[in-house]
C-alpha cells in the first residue's frame, strides 16, 4: 500500500448509545465465578442447613454431629450427637426404660434444624430414640437440654433425613421484643414411617423456656376428644402398609401455617398391592392459633406443561415478589407467592425422574381455592373427602356461616380434602440436571430464583412475570457448586442476601448471588439478564449499582441494553479519504479523553463543543508496517480512556487494510475496502492514482477478466483437438506482454499448451493430445487455468474442471462398454473386440456398436458365479447370478431356469449386463434332482444363451437342537439351532411360538438368532424355521424363565476408570449368555463384562466414566444411570434403588527424584500417591497389586502411600502398580547388594564386636542396679499420677454429665402445689423482729389502768412530728445506743404507727432527708448511703417496703421465689447431704459442697402411710386427702441417705403442699421397714449395729441395712414399750440382715414393730459423721476426702447445679424488676419512694446516675429483697436447712451484686459465688437499669394518691398489732435515757 502522506489524520469519534430492544441473552461468562467459601466433610454426611437471620452464623445438622460456622465457613464449634445404643423397636427409648431387644450402635441423623430466636437455642432433631430434639445454645452449641421421657417428646423414628418440616410460631422479628423465651409453639410434621400409634404425623408443640421442662414440645392443646395433633389411622395403614405423609417444606404467612407434603396416592395405588405406587403431592393449611385443628384443610398441588403432568413435589420456597413481578401478576406487592419444584409424574418418589419444573403459585390463589372449596361445604355440597385420614366419607352438613379470610373452622364440616388439584404456572423446565431445591428474594424491582440441581449446579433465573414469552423466566447463568454431588433441599441466604448458602452431601457452599465481574463489556453485562448486574461507564466495568463510583449521575451507570455507550468512527477504517467523526450520549467528559489504538500510538483527545471528541490516528506511512502477516486487513481496537477515572470505558474496531495482498480481481473488487483492480498491471490498490482507465481500472465484478462458467470439459485421452472457452472483459496483452496459455496439471505434472484469444469473450487451447497412466480410472478430473503473461490467471469458477477419459479403462466387455454415459461416444469395437471411439474400429459402420443404434444386443453371455447353491424344493428362494453380457435391460432376460425349475427375474435388483437376480417357482417333482443354471439373452441361439458351471441342488433343512435351553422372558438370549442343510435358500426366519426370533448368522450346521420377549410370560415355546417357502418343525422346546433380578451391588463405588470388582447378587442370573454391567454419565455410556458365578451370584468388572472436567471431587460423583445389560431385560438397564458413586482415581508420585529409587534388598518400598482408599462407606478397599520386576510383593495400604515389602531381588527392576484396570509405572528401583566383605573379614569383624558386645553388656548391669531403685520410685509416682488424672476425668465427666441431667422432677413435683404464705402478721412480725417467736406487740398488755392511760398520752406525744424527730435524733447521738437498739426501735415505732401510715411515711422522708443531709455534710461517698442499717430511718425503709409491698410478694413475686427455694431444696436432695456438716453433691456454694465422689443410687421405696397401727391421732394426718386403706407412695431417696434424712423425705411426700408448721417433724415419726406380713423393723440413724471406727462413729444409712429398691417402709409414731426394750438384747451385731431374728420372735404381739437398741455413747470423745469426717479435723480433711484428690476439681459441680436452677433463678429476676405483672401495677410505694429519692438528689444537686442508681438500690433491693431472698421463711411457711439457706446466700449475693454499678473485675483468684455467675450479671444489669428507667418514665404519685392509698393499708391491717405493747416497750427507751431526752415543752411521768 503505497501511502502519500505522512500527516496525521484526524479522527473525530461518534459515541452514542446504542439502540436495539432490551432483549436478554445468557452469555458465556468469560471467568466463571468460583465458589467463594465452602465447609467439606468427609466422615459423615450433611443433611440441614439453616443461618441465623441476625449475626449471619451458619448452622448445618449432619450424621451424628451438628456444626456452628461461621459466615464464611470457618468451623467454629462442632457438637456431637451420636452414635448411640439403640433399637428402632424399643419404646419408649432404651434410656427410659430397659429394653428386651438387642441393642447396637446406631447413627443420629438430623432431620430437622430450626433456630428458636425467642429462646436463643437451636432445636436439632435426630433419628435417634425415636426421635428426640436436642436444645443447643447458639453461642458454643451447649446441649441445654434433650427431653426424652413423654412419649411428647418422640417425634420420629424415621431415618429419612428429608421427611420431616417445622415452623415457629412466635419468634418473628416484631413480636421478639414483647416475647420472652418459652412463648414460642412449634408446628411440626413428620413422617412416622408406619408407627401412628406412636408419633403425630402433624402436631403443635409448646417450646417452654426450660429445656429439661417436661412441657417441653407437649402438645399445645389437649383434653379427652381432641388435640393438637393429626394422627394417620391405623386403618389406612392396615389397607396402605407403607402410606406416610413426607413433610418437604413449611412456612408461616399471615394467620395461617402450610406444609407442602408428599404422600401415597390412594386412588391410584392398589390396596395391598405390591407393585407401582403413586404419589401425589398436597398443600395443607391450618390456623396459626388453632390449637384444636379444626381449620386442617388439605389440597393437591401440580403443575403441567406442555400437557405433561408434574406431581412429584421436591422443594419449595414462599418469596414477597418484586415490583415486577407483582404487577405482572396483579398482586399487591406484601402478598406472598410460592416457587414450586416438581418432577414429572407420579412415581419413583425415593429416586424421581430428573424431568423437572419450576412453577409458581399465589397464596391468594391457594386460599380462594381452600375458601371456595369451605363455603361449599357449609352449604351441605358434597363430602369431606380426605379418605386417608377419615375412615369413611361423611357427608358435608349445611350449616349458615359467614366463611371470611379469618375463618378457622368448627367443630363439624373436618377436616376438609380439596377435590381438584390447584394448578401452578410453570415457569422454566428442565429435562437433564433435575432441579432439586429452590430459593428466592428480590432484588430491586426483580424476583430473582436460585435453583439448586441434583447434578451438583445453580441455575439463576429472574422471574419477571409469567411465560411466554420465555424472557419473563429467564436463565440467565449455571454455575457448577460440587461436580455430580446432589444440591439438597436446604438453601438459605445470608441475611445481607451478599450470598446464598448451599448443602450437599459432604459440603457446604457459599457463593455471591451475583457475579458481574466475569463480564468484560456492557453488552454482556447488561445483555447476560442478571439484575443486580449494570454498566458503570467510566470504570469501564460491570457490577452492582452499589459498587459503582457517581452511579446516580447522568449515564455514569446503564442498566438497559438499549443504554450502551457505543462508538462509531466515520470511516471506520484507514483510507486516503479525509476523515470526520462525532461523538454524543456520554456522561460529562470534562475532566479529558485520552485516545489510544493498542500499542500503535496514544493522544490526547481533543473535547469539543456538545460532546464531540477530535483524535489523532497514526501516521498513514505505517500502515504497511502495521498490517504485514495479517493478510489485507488488521483490526486495531480504539479506546477513550477517561481521565478523571484513568480506565479505559468504551472501544471500538477500527480496521487497517492492504488491498495489495489480494491477488485476484474478483476478490480485489468484492472486497469491503475501496480497493480497485487495474488489470493491465495485474495488482490491486485503494490508490486510484496508481491505475488510471487507461491502465483498465476495475471497480466492479462485471468488469473483472473470467472464464465463463460451463458443463465439463471432456477430453480423451490421446485425442489431439482444440478446447474453446467463453470469456468476458479478456485483457488485450499489450506491447511486452506474453500471451495467453493454458496450463493443465496431470497426475502432478504441468502441460502448457499455447492459447488464441478470438476476442474478449473467447479463447482457445490450441491442439494438443492429453494422456494420463494406467486403466484404473475410466475417467480423471482434471484442474486448469488460463493465464496470460507469463503469470496473471484469468478469475474462473473454482469448480470448472476438465475431464480426461479412456474408453477401454474399466470397460472390457461389451456389456459394460454399452452402459457407459453416452456423453463419452464410446462404443464395442467387434473386431478388436474392445470398447474404442468410433474413429478407431476399423469399419465402424459393420463393427462398432453403440447405444444410439436400435436393438443392439451383445452376445456371449457368460455366468460367473450363483448364490446360493441349495434350497428347499417347495422354491420361494431368491438366486442372485452374476457374470458378463448379461443383457442390456431386464425385459431381455427371456429365459431363466435353475436346475430344471423356473425361476422369475426380479426387475429391481438387476443390473444391467452385470447381475440377474430371480424367484425360484417350487419344484413339482417329489425328490427333484440338481443342476446347472440356464439363461437366454433376447432368443435362446447359441450365441445368446449360456449355462453355469456350478450346479444348484434341492435340499431338505431339519434341526434337532437349540441352546441353550431357556433364557429370560424380555428375550434377548443369542438362541444357536443346530441342525441340517440349515444355510439352504436365500432367506431364513425363526419363529419362537408366535415372535420372531431375531436373525443373527447361519452356516449349514446351525442358525444363530436372539429370542424375542414373550408374550405369553414364562414357560416352554415351540421352535419353527421358514426357510424360503419351506417349514421346518421339530419337537424340541424352548423355555422361557422369568426375568432375573438384582438385590444388592457389592460395592456400591468404583473409580472414575472402573474395572475394580463388583459382587453382584439376584435370582436367574444363569439364564443371561452375556450380562454386562453399564453407566451414563454425560451423555456418554459405557459397558464393562460380568462373570456369573451361579444363579444368584455374579462378578462384575465396574464400568469407568469419562469425567471431562479438571478435577473429580473427593466426594465422588453419581452417575445419571447406573445398571445391567442382561439380554432384553430393560428394567435392570437402570437400578434406582442402588445409589453407585464414582470417586477418583489413584495416582502415584514418581519414585525418588527422576524415577529411580535406590533401595537395599528386603527393605521396605513407599509409593507415596493421592486418593488411594476413597471415602466410601463399608469396609472394601481397592485390589492393588505391586509388580518389582516380575515378582509380586505383599502391600499394606494407607490413605497417601503403599507399603510394599520388596521381594528378595537386586539389579533395577520396573515398579508396576495394578488397580482397577489401571497401569502405573512410578519408576524403577536399583536394588544394590548389602555386602561386599569377604568371609574372614565378616568373621573378624563379629569376634571383635562380641567383645565388644561382653563389655557394654557389663557396664549396663552395673548401671542398671543403681538405677533400679529411681525407677522403682518413678513408677509408683506415675502410677499415682495416672489414678489421680483418671479420677480428675472421671469426676470432669460425671460433672459434665450432671449439666446435662434433666429437671423434670422440679416441675412435677410442683405442679399444683399451694403455695403456704403466712400471714401478714407473721410475715411482718418475722421481718421485723427476726428470731423472736412471741413478740409482746402481739400480746395484750396486762397493765394498770394508770399505765394504760400514760400509754396513750405517750402515744398522743408520738404522733408530734417534732417531738418524734427529736426522740429518735436523740436516741441515735447515744453511743450506747446499739444496731440492735436502733432496728428495735424502728420496728416498735412501725407497729405502734400501723394505723397511722400516712404519718408514719412523713417522719420516715423527714428522717431521710436528714439521713442525705447528714452524709454529705461528713462528706461521706454519697454512695455509702443506706448501704448499712445504722440508722432509725434504715431500718423503718425496711418495714415500711415490708408492710406495703406484701400484696405484691402475695400476688407476683412470692411464686417465683417459692419455686426456687423448692428447686433448690429438691435439687440438693438429689444427691448426697451430709447430715453432720450440712455438705450436698449439688450446690451453688462452695463451702457447702462435697470435694469428694461418693457412691450411691437412687432407691424407690414404696410407703404406706395409712398403716399407723394403734396411733390415732395421727391417722387423719397420714391418710393423703384422695388415698384410701392400703395406698402405697412411692418416694425417690438415697441409700446414702441418713434414717432422719429418709425420714424428712417421707414426710415431704406424704404431707406435700402442707404447712411446715402443721406437719409432724421427724423426730416425732420411726420408720419402720416391712419385710413380708410379719416382719418389721424400726430404722434409726444409731442404733446396736452402728459402725465404729477408731474415734469416730459412723450414721446408719439406708446402705448400711442393705435396703433394696422398692422395699416397703411406713412412718408410725414414736412407740416406748418394756417389751421392746427387754428383747433388744437378741439382736446381734455381726447380722447383716435382720430377717432371722424376726423369724424366731415369740411375742405373742409380733405385729408390734422392734428397733434395736440406741447404743448409750458411753465411749468418751467419740465423734460423729457421716459422708465426710468434720472440717476441723485437719488431719482428716485431705486424707479421707477421695484419697488425695483434686478437691478443686469437684467445683465443676457448682456449674452443673447452676444450670439446673438457672431457669428459677431467672424468673425470680425478671418478676422483681420489670414495671408489668400479670396484669398487676407496679406498687405504688416503690414509685414513690424512688421518686423521693430523685426529688431529694435534685435538692442537692446530685447529678451522677451512678448515685442515683445506687441510692434506688440501696433503698429496695438491698433493704428489702436481698433480705426476702435469703430468709424466705420470713414469706412462706417453710424450713430452711443449711445447704438451702447457702445456695440462697449466694443468688442473693448474684442479686446485689446486679444492681451495684460498679465492675467486677473478676480472676482465677476470685471467689466462686462471684465467678459462677460472672456472665450472667451483665445481662441481669441491664435488666436493672432498664426497671429504674421505666419507674422514672412512668407518671408521678401525687401526695393526695400516695396518702390515701396510706390510708387504705392502715384500715387493712391497723388491727394486727397491740398498740399499747409496742408503746410500752418504746417506753423502756424513754425510760432509759430519760436525763438525754428532754422535750422543751413536755414533761412525761409514770
Amino acid at each position: 500500500l503505497t501511502v502519500h502522506s505522512e500527516s496525521l489524520w484526524l479522527l473525530v469519534f461518534s459515541v452514542s448509545v446504542l439502540t436495539g430492544t432490551n432483549m436478554a441473552f445468557p452469555m458465556t461468562p468469560t471467568e466463571p465465578p468460583e465458589v467463594s467459601g465452602s465447609f467439606r466433610v468427609k466422615d459423615t454426611s450433611l443433611t440441614h442447613l439453616t443461618v441465623h437471620r441476625k449475626t449471619g452464623e451458619v448452622f448445618v445438622g449432619a450424621i451424628n454431629r451438628v456444626y456452628k460456622l461461621s459466615a464464611n465457613l470457618t468451623e467454629l464449634r462442632s457438637h456431637q450427637t451420636g452414635p448411640v445404643e439403640d433399637n428402632a423397636k424399643c419404646y419408649p427409648p432404651p434410656n427410659v426404660r430397659p429394653c428386651k431387644q438387642k441393642l447396637e450402635s446406631t447413627d443420629n441423623v438430623n432431620k430437622l434444624l430450626l433456630v428458636d430466636y425467642a429462646g436463643n437455642r437451636l432445636v436439632a432433631c435426630g433419628s435417634i430414640w425415636q426421635g428426640v430434639c436436642q436444645f443447643l445454645r447458639l453461642e458454643d452449641l451447649f446441649k441445654l437440654g434433650e427431653p426424652q421421657h413423654r412419649k411428647e417428646h418422640y417425634l420420629s423414628g424415621a431415618k429419612e433425613p428429608d421427611g420431616m418440616a417445622g415452623v415457629v410460631v412466635g419468634d418473628d422479628e416484631g413480636d421478639l421484643k414483647k416475647k420472652k423465651k418459652g412463648d414460642s409453639r412449634l408446628f411440626i410434621g413428620a413422617a412416622i414411617d408406619g408407627k401412628s400409634e406412636y408419633f403425630p404425623t402433624l402436631s403443635s408443640r409448646k417450646l417452654v423456656a426450660d429445656e429439661e421442662k417436661m412441657e417441653m414440645f407437649s402438645l399445645v392443646y389437649q383434653d379427652e376428644f381432641v388435640s393438637s395433633q393429626i394422627k394417620i389411622p391405623s386403618d389406612t395403614l392396615s389397607q396402605y402398609p407403607t402410606f406416610d405423609i413426607y413433610y418437604v417444606y413449611g412456612f408461616s404467612s399471615r394467620t395461617y401455617i402450610y406444609f407442602l407434603t408428599l404422600q401415597l396416592d390412594t386412588q391410584l395405588t392398589q390396596v395391598d398391592a405390591t407393585g407401582e405406587k403413586f404419589f401425589t403431592s398436597k398443600i395443607v393449611r391450618m390456623c396459626s392459633n388453632d390449637t384444636e385443628f379444626y381449620s386442617y384443610v388439605e389440597f393437591p398441588l401440580g403443575c403441567t406443561k406442555d400437557g405433561v403432568e408434574y406431581r412429584l413435589v421436591q422443594a419449595a420456597y414462599k418469596h414477597r415478589p418484586g415490583k415486577i413481578l407483582a404487577q405482572a401478576l396483579g398482586l399487591s406487592e406484601d402478598e406472598d407467592v410460592l416457587f414450586v419444584i416438581f418432577s414429572q409424574g407420579q412415581k419413583n418418589r425415593a429416586n424421581p425422574p430428573r424431568e423437572t419444573v419450576l412453577c409458581l403459585f399465589t397464596l391468594h390463589q391457594i386460599n380462594l381455592a381452600m375458601r371456595e372449596r369451605i363455603k361449599s361445604c357449609y352449604r351441605g355440597e358434597g363430602k369431606l373427602s380426605l379418605p386417608w385420614l377419615l375412615n369413611k366419607e361423611l357427608l358435608c352438613i349445611n350449616t349458615p356461616k359467614q366463611i371470611g379470610d379469618d375463618f378457622c373452622g368448627l367443630v363439624l364440616n373436618q377436616p376438609l380434602g380439596g377435590l381438584r388439584v390447584i394448578e401452578g404456572t410453570p415457569l422454566f423446565d428442565d429435562r437433564t440436571d433435575g432441579m432439586a431445591s429452590v430459593a428466592a428474594y428480590t432484588y430491586g424491582d426483580h424476583s430473582v430464583v436460585f435453583v439448586g440441581t441434583r447434578s451438583g449446579h445453580l441455575k439463576k433465573i429472574r422471574v419477571d412475570g409469567v411465560p411466554p414469552p420465555s424472557e419473563n423466566a429467564l436463565l440467565y447463568e449455571t454455575v457448577t457448586v460440587v461436580e455430580g454431588s446432589p444440591i439438597l433441599r436446604d438453601m438459605v441466604f445470608s441475611p445481607d442476601y451478599q450470598y446464598i448458602y448451599l448443602l450437599s452431601d459432604k459440603q457446604v457452599s457459599r457463593l455471591s448471588v451475583e457475579s458481574c465481574s466475569q463480564y468484560s463489556s456492557c453488552k454482556t453485562c447488561l445483555g447476560s439478564g442478571d439484575p443486580h448486574c449494570g454498566w458503570c461507564v467510566l470504570h469501564n466495568m460491570c457490577s452492582r449499582k452499589e459498587a459503582c463510583e457517581k452511579w446516580a449521575e447522568p449515564l455514569h451507570f446503564s442498566t438497559e441494553l438499549k443504554q450502551c455507550v457505543d462508538i462509531t468512527v466515520t470511516p471506520d477504517n484507514m483510507s486516503v479519504t479525509s476523515l470526520s467523526v462525532k461523538v454524543a450520549n456520554v456522561p460529562n467528559l470534562s475532566a479529558g479523553v485520552t485516545c489510544v489504538f493498542e500499542e500503535l500510538t496514544e493522544s490526547p483527545g481533543e473535547v469539543l463543543a456538545k460532546g464531540q471528541i477530535l483524535c489523532m490516528s497514526p501516521s498513514l506511512r505505517d500502515v504497511p508496517s502495521v498490517t504485514q502477516g495479517y493478510g489485507d486487513k488488521r483490526v486495531v481496537k480504539l479506546s477513550l480512556k477517561s481521565k478523571e477515572t484513568g480506565l479505559i470505558f468504551i472501544t471500538a474496531d477500527f480496521i487497517f487494510y492492504n488491498c495489495s495482498v489480494l491477488q485476484s480481481c474478483s476478490s480485489c473488487v468484492s472486497s469491503l475496502f475501496p480497493c480497485n483492480w487495474c488489470k493491465y498491471r495485474h495488482i490491486c490498490t485503494n490508490n486510484v492514482a496508481e491505475c488510471s482507465f487507461q491502465e483498465g481500472r476495475v471497480s466492479s465484478a462485471e468488469g473483472c477478466p473470467q472464464i465463463l462458467p460451463s458443463s465439463d470439459i471432456l477430453v480423451p485421452a490421446g485425442i489431439v483437438r482444440p478446447i474453446t472457452l467463453r470469456a468476458r472483459n479478456l485483457p488485450q496483452p499489450q506491447s511486452g506482454q506474453k500471451n495467453y496459455e493454458c496450463v493443465f496439471k496431470i497426475q502432478g505434472k504441468v502441460q502448457r499448451i499455447p492459447a488464441v484469444r478470438f476476442n474478449s469473450s473467447c479463447i482457445q487451447c490450441q491442439n494438443t493430445s492429453y494422456w494420463y497412466e494406467g486403466n484404473e480410472m475410466g475417467d480423471l478430473p482434471v484442474d486448469f487455468s488460463i493465464v496470460w503473461d507469463g503469470d496473471f490467471p484469468i478469475d474462473k469458477p473454482s469448480s470448472m474442471r476438465a475431464l480426461l477419459y479412456k474408453c477401454e479403462a474399466q470397460r472390457d466387455s461389451c456389456g459394460l462398454c454399452l452402459k457407459a454415459d453416452s456423453m463419452f461416444e464410446c462404443g464395442w469395437c467387434l473386431a478388436d473386440k474392445k470398447c474404442l471411439l468410433k474413429q478407431h474400429c476399423p469399419s465402424p459402420e459393420h463393427n462398432w456398436m453403440h447405444q444410439g443404434r436400435r436393438n443392439v444386443r451383445c452376445s456371449h453371455p457368460r455366468i460367473t458365479q450363483i448364490r446360493p447353491l441349495t434350497g428347499p424344493k417347495e422354491g420361494g428362494t431368491r438366486v442372485t447370478i452374476e457374470g458378463e453380457n448379461l443383457g442390456l435391460q431386464v425385459r431381455e432376460i427371456t429365459h431363466v431356469r435353475v436346475a430344471g425349475v423356473r425361476c422369475n427375474p426380479a426387475a429391481s435388483e438387476y443390473i444391467s449386463a452385470e447381475r440377474i437376480v430371480c424367484d425360484m417357482e417350487e419344484s413339482l417333482m417329489s425328490s427333484p434332482p440338481g443342476g446347472p443354471v440356464e439363461l437366454c439373452i433376447g432368443d435362446c441361439s447359441a450365441e445368446y444363451r449360456t449355462q453355469s458351471s456350478q450346479t444348484y441342488s434341492f435340499v431338505t433343512p431339519s434341526f434337532n437342537r437349540v441352546r441353550p435351553e431357556k433364557g429370560p422372558v424380555s428375550g434377548g438370549t443369542r438362541l444357536t439351532i443346530s441342525g441340517r442343510h440349515l444355510d439352504a435358500g436365500s432367506s431364513v426366519t425363526v419363529f419362537l411360538a408366535q415372535e420372531e426370533c431375531l436373525f443373527v448368522r447361519r452356516t449349514v450346521r446351525e442358525i444363530v438368532c436372539v429370542t424375542p420377549p414373550s408374550a405369553s410370560g414364562s414357560g416352554a415355546s415351540s421352535v419353527k424355521l421358514f426357510i424360503d417357502k419351506a417349514e421346518v418343525t421339530s419337537d424340541t422346546r424352548y423355555i422361557y424363565t422369568e426375568d432375573p433380578t438384582i438385590s444388592s451391588v457389592e460395592p456400591n463405588w468404583s473409580i472414575i476408570n472402573g474395572s475394580t470388582t463388583l459382587a453382584v447378587t439376584g435370582t436367574n442370573l444363569l439364564t443371561i449368555q452375556e450380562p454386562k454391567v453399564r453407566a451414563k454419565y454425560g451423555g456418554v455410556e459405557t459397558t464393562n463384562v460380568c462373570t456369573v458365578v451361579n444363579d444368584s451370584v455374579m462378578t462384575c468388572l465396574a464400568p469407568g466414566i469419562i469425567y471431562t472436567k479438571r478435577q473429580v471431587p473427593d466426594c465422588g460423583v453419581h452417575p445419571d444411570e447406573f445398571g445391567f445389560i442382561l439380554d432384553h431385560v430393560s428394567t435392570l438397564l437402570i437400578l434406582n434403588g442402588t445409589p453407585f458413586s464414582y470417586y477418583p482415581n489413584p495416582t502415584f508420585d514418581p519414585l525418588g527424584n527422576a524415577g529411580i529409587l535406590e533401595v537395599k534388598p528386603g527393605s521396605p518400598i513407599i509409593l507415596k500417591g493421592k486418593n488411594l482408599i476413597p471415602p466410601a462407606p463399608g469396609n472394601v478397599r481397592l485390589n492393588y497389586s505391586v509388580m518389582i520386576g516380575e515378582t509380586p510383593c505383599l502391600l499394606t495400604v494407607s490413605e497417601s502411600q503403599l507399603l510394599c515389602d520388596s521381594p528378595d531381588l537386586t539389579g533395577e527392576q520396573r515398579v508396576m502398580i495394578l488397580v482397577g484396570g489401571l497401569e502405573y509405572s512410578p519408576g524403577t528401583l536399583h536394588i544394590y547388594s548389602d555386602s561386599t566383605l569377604t568371609l574372614p573379614a565378616i568373621i573378624g569383624i563379629g569376634a571383635g564386636g562380641g567383645v565388644l558386645l561382653i563389655a557394654i553388656i557389663a557396664v549396663l548391669i552395673a548401671y542398671k542396679r543403681k538405677t533400679r531403685d529411681a525407677d522403682r520410685t518413678l513408677k509408683r509416682l506415675q502410677l499415682q499420677m495416672d489414678n489421680l488424672e483418671s479420677r480428675v476425668a472421671l469426676e470432669c465427666k460425671e460433672a459434665f454429665a450432671e449439666l446435662q441431667t434433666d429437671i423434670q422432677e422440679l416441675t412435677n413435683d410442683m405442679d399444683g402445689v399451694k403455695i403456704p404464705f403466712l400471714e401478714y402478721r407473721n410475715y411482718t412480725m418475722r421481718v421485723m423482729f427476726p428470731g423472736i417467736e412471741e413478740h409482746p406487740v402481739l400480746k395484750e398488755l396486762d397493765s394498770p389502768a394508770n399505765v394504760e392511760k400514760a400509754l396513750r398520752l405517750f402515744s398522743q406525744l408520738l404522733h408530734n412530728k417534732m417531738f418524734l424527730l427529736t426522740f429518735i435524733h436523740t436516741l441515735e447521738a447515744q453511743r450506747s445506743f446499739s444496731m440492735r437498739d436502733r432496728g428495735n426501735v424502728a420496728s416498735l415505732l412501725m407497729a405502734a404507727l400501723q394505723g397511722r401510715m400516712e404519718y408514719a411515711t412523713v417522719v420516715l422522708k423527714q428522717l431521710l432527708a436528714d439521713l442525705i443531709e447528714k452524709n454529705l455534710e461528713n462528706r461521706n461517698h454519697p454512695k455509702l448511703l443506706l448501704r448499712r442499717t445504722e440508722s432509725v430511718a434504715e431500718k423503718m425503709l425496711t418495714n415500711w417496703f415490708t408492710f406495703l409491698l406484701h400484696r405484691f410478694l402475695k400476688e407476683c413475686a412470692g411464686e417465683p421465689l417459692f419455686m426456687l427455694y423448692c428447686a433448690i431444696k429438691q435439687q440438693m436432695e438429689k444427691g448426697p447431704i451430709d447430715a453432720i456438716t450440712g455438705e450436698a453433691r449439688y450446690s451453688l456454694s462452695e463451702d457447702k459442697l462435697i470435694r469428694q465422689q461418693i457412691d450411691y443410687k437412687q432407691l424407690t421405696c414404696h410407703m404406706n402411710p395409712c398403716l399407723c397401727p394403734d396411733q390415732s391421732p395421727l391417722t387423719l394426718m397420714c391418710i393423703p386427702p384422695e388415698g384410701e386403706a392400703g395406698t402405697e407412695i412411692p418416694v425417690k431417696v438415697l441409700n446414702c441417705d441418713t434414717i432422719t434424712q429418709v425420714k424428712d423425705k417421707l414426710l415431704d411426700a406424704v404431707y406435700k403442699g402442707i404447712p411446715y408448721s402443721q406437719r409432724p417433724q421427724a423426730d416425732d415419726m420411726d420408720l419402720e421397714w416391712r419385710q413380708g406380713r410379719l416382719t418389721r423393723i424400726i430404722l434409726q440413724d444409731e442404733d446396736v449395729t452402728t459402725k465404729i471406727e477408731s474415734d469416730w462413729k459412723r450414721l446408719n444409712t439406708l446402705a448400711h441395712y442393705q435396703m433394696t429398691d422398692g422395699s416397703l417402709v411406713a412412718l408410725v409414731q414414736k412407740q416406748v414399750s418394756a417389751y421392746n426394750i427387754a428383747n433388744s438384747f437378741t439382736f446381734t451385731r455381726s447380722l447383716s440382715r435382720y430377717e432371722s431374728l424376726l423369724r424366731t420372735s415369740s411375742s405373742p404381739d409380733s405385729l408390734r414393730s422392734r428397733a434395736p437398741m440406741i447404743t448409750p455413747d458411753q465411749e468418751t470423745g467419740t465423734k460423729l459423721w457421716h459422708l465426710v469426717k468434720n472440717h476441723e479435723h485437719a488431719d482428716q480433711r485431705e486424707g479421707d476426702r477421695g484419697s488425695k484428690m483434686v478437691s478443686e476439681i469437684y467445683l465443676t459441680r457448682l456449674l452443673a447445679t447452676k444450670g439446673t436452677l438457672q431457669k428459677f433463678v431467672d424468673d425470680l429476676f425478671e418478676t422483681v424488676f420489670s414495671t408489668a405483672h400479670r396484669g398487676s401495677a407496679l406498687p405504688l410505694a416503690i414509685k414513690y419512694m424512688f421518686d423521693f429519692l430523685d426529688e431529694q438528689a435534685d435538692k442537692r444537686q446530685i447529678t451522677d446516675p451512678d448515685v442515683r442508681h445506687t441510692w434506688k438500690s440501696n433503698c429496695l433491693p438491698l433493704r428489702f429483697w436481698v433480705n426476702v431472698i435469703k430468709n424466705p421463711q420470713f414469706v412462706f411457711d417453710i424450713h430452711k436447712n443449711s445447704i438451702t439457706d447457702a445456695c440462697l446466700s449466694v443468688v442473693a449475693q448474684t442479686f446485689m451484686d446486679s444492681c451495684s454499678t460498679s465492675e467486677h473485675r473478676l480472676g482465677k483468684d476470685s471467689p466462686s459465688n462471684k465467678l459462677l455467675y460472672a456472665k450472667d450479671i451483665p445481662n441481669y444489669k441491664s435488666w436493672v437499669e432498664r426497671y429504674y428507667r421505666d419507674i422514672s418514665k412512668m407518671p408521678s404519685i401525687s401526695d393526695q394518691d400516695m396518702d390515701a392509698y396510706l390510708v387504705e393499708q392502715s384500715r387493712l391491717h391497723g388491727n394486727e398489732f397491740n398498740t399499747l405493747s409496742a408503746l410500752s416497750e418504746l417506753y423502756f427507751y424513754i425510760n432509759k435515757y430519760k436525763e438525754e431526752v428532754r422535750p422543751g415543752t413536755f414533761f412525761i411521768g409514770m
